[in-house]
């Protein structure tokens, strides 16, 4: 018998369109033959189940069910596309844990650990694996911005701390652009992070379960033709995303077993795409996504499809995984 799956998709933040065309790729993609697919709209105003023409179906949030034809669809297994919160920060897998619902994505807590860009730089450094110099602020704390500079010099960037594609980001060249930096990232987020600046080749590394292991998918070289891997490159062309990344052997065996690591050292499931700079050779972690973009274009299928992995077969493995 066909497997039910929600696609979830859409979410409460900046990243809802994005989300929208990542599901909707999912959506194309699933093997029709072996699973019943069904687009779920995850939004702030409404959660509904949507049929091939886009007729809308309200969901029961006591079960995660709805009633299509005058029949009660449960699901088998949700497969987690939502951008942000509330899925890539582990609230929705939270509530789908506790309706004993599977899903595609790690556990609710690794979720909202790798979410908080602060929080996983604490437990990575603890383990030896190399970051950039950081400190942080809270939305109403006192800002000494000389305090910053010393702490990080410039160039530096400030990032939201809990956020995703770029939004909300600044690189900060001078003194005078520090507090404007600061105020736009408050604009996603009550609490910041601010970094040094690592002078290297940056690469995404993808790392996903598959066929029951740890996989490391080949390198992604980034290439950004703005200042640095904003919006704009990742969404808009400005910028190359090279697979395989133009890196020597040592440093592509470097990376993975680094990444490697991190994936265990995180107790991740499911999939993740990470990014690092090289610095005189050695690889420095910079955040991991969990939800990591799945259009055609996206990095990750671009990493798969170079692995020999075909979209369908990427995300049929998650769907198998995770009922397993």
């Amino acid at each position: 018998m066909k497997k039910n799956i929600a696609i979830v998709m859409g979410g409460f933040s900046s990243e809802v369109n994005i989300s929208l065309t990542s599901g909707n790729v999912v959506y194309k993609h699933l093997n029709k033959e072996k699973y019943n697919p069904f687009r779920v709209h995850i939004l702030k105003d409404k959660w509904v189940a949507l049929d091939d023409d886009a007729n809308e179906y309200v969901i029961d949030k006591n079960d995660f069910s709805f009633t299509f034809k005058n029949a009660k669809i449960n699901f088998d297994c949700v497969f987690n596309a939502i951008h942000g919160n509330p899925g890539e920060n582990g609230e929705l897998l939270a509530y789908f844990n506790l309706i004993g619902l599977k899903h595609t994505s790690a556990p609710y807590y690794q979720m909202a650990l790798t979410f908080n860009k602060r929080d996983t730089l604490s437990v990575v450094k603890k383990y030896g694996i190399k970051t950039a110099i950081s400190t942080y602020l809270n939305k109403g704390d006192v800002i000494d911005v000389d305090k910053i500079i010393e702490q990080v010099s410039l160039p530096c960037f400030v990032k939201p701390n809990n956020a995703g594609s770029s939004y909300g980001i600044s690189k900060v060249h001078t003194k005078q652009e520090m507090l404007p930096a600061i105020e736009n990232a408050y604009k996603e987020d009550s609490e910041i992070l601010i970094e040094s600046f690592l002078d290297g080749t940056e690469v995404s590394v993808g790392v996903i379960e598959y066929q029951n292991e740890i996989k490391v998918l080949p390198i992604t070289e980034i290439v950004s033709e703005n200042d640095f891997f904003d919006y704009e490159a990742k969404y808009e062309g400005k910028s190359q995303e090279i697979t395989p990344a133009r890196i020597s052997e040592e440093e592509k065996n470097r990376v993975e077993l680094v990444a490697k690591k991190v994936y265990k050292v995180l107790n991740m499931s499911g999939f993740s795409r990470s990014e690092y700079i090289f610095v005189d050779g050695e690889p420095y972690f910079l955040e991991m996504n969990t939800v990591p973009g799945l259009t055609e274009e996206s990095i990750l299928p671009q990493q798969a499809k170079v692995a020999g992995i075909t979209l369908s077969q990427l995300f049929e493995n998650a769907i198998e995984s995770a009922l397993k």
